[in-house]
C-alpha cells in the first residue's frame, strides 16, 4: 500500500506555536511512518510565503527538502501571501493583514490529482479545515482511497473526522515529536 503525506504548513505551524518546544517535522514523519507500518511514498509541504523569502525561511525549506537522517524529505510547494484590507465593523478602524492565498485549493487539488493518477492508496492529511470535506468525500466514495487525518483534538474539524479511516492525534504523539532545544 502506497501512502502519501500532505501537510497544510500553516495548520502545523499553529499547532507548534502552542507547544512549549514546538515540534519537529522529521520526528513527526517518523511517527507517521510507524503508524503506517512502513515508509511513506511521497510527502508534500504546502504553504504561503512572502516575496522575497526571508533567509530563515529559505534555510527551513532547504532543510525540509533534505533526506533523512538530516531532514524529512518533503516536496515543497509555496504560494504567495495576499494583503487583505479590512475595516472594524464596530469602530470603523481600517487595518491590513496578510493571508494565505491558494493553499487550501492546492491541497485539495493535489489530493485528488495524485489519487486519480493512482499514485497512492492512502493519504495522511495534516490539516484541520472543514473546507476539505468535499475533496475527502470524493476521495473516499468515488476514488476509493483510504484517508487518515493527522491533527490536534482542539482544531481538527468534526466535518473531516467523520470521513477518516483513522485519526492520528498530534496530542497523543507528545514528546516523540518535540523539537530538541
Amino acid at each position: 500500500m502506497k501512502t502519501v503525506w500532505i501537510v497544510d504548513a500553516a495548520y502545523l505551524y499553529n499547532f507548534g506555536r502552542a507547544r512549549p518546544n514546538g515540534f519537529d517535522y522529521l520526528k513527526l514523519k517518523n511517527e507517521l511512518v510507524k503508524a503506517n507500518g512502513g515508509p511513506l511514498y511521497e510527502s508534500y509541504y504546502l504553504n504561503s510565503t512572502g516575496d522575497p523569502h526571508a533567509e530563515a525561511q529559505n534555510a527551513f525549506h532547504t532543510w525540509i527538502k533534505s533526506a533523512p537522517p538530516k531532514g524529512p524529505q518533503m516536496r515543497v510547494q509555496l504560494y504567495k501571501l495576499k494583503d487583505q484590507h479590512n475595516q472594524c465593523p464596530s469602530c470603523g478602524t481600517r487595518f491590513d493583514r496578510t493571508v494565505q492565498k491558494g493553499v487550501d485549493v492546492a491541497i485539495a487539488t493535489l489530493m485528488i490529482k495524485l489519487a486519480a493518477q493512482g499514485i497512492y492508496d492512502r493519504v495522511i492529511l495534516s490539516a484541520g479545515d472543514g473546507d476539505f470535506e468535499d475533496a475527502i468525500s470524493y476521495l473516499k466514495s468515488d476514488l476509493r482511497k483510504e484517508v487518515w487525518l493527522n491533527g490536534a483534538q482542539s482544531t481538527l474539524s468534526a466535518d473531516l473526522q467523520c470521513y477518516a479511516d483513522r485519526v492520528l492525534w498530534l496530542d497523543d504523539m507528545g514528546s516523540a515529536i518535540d523539537r530538541d532545544r
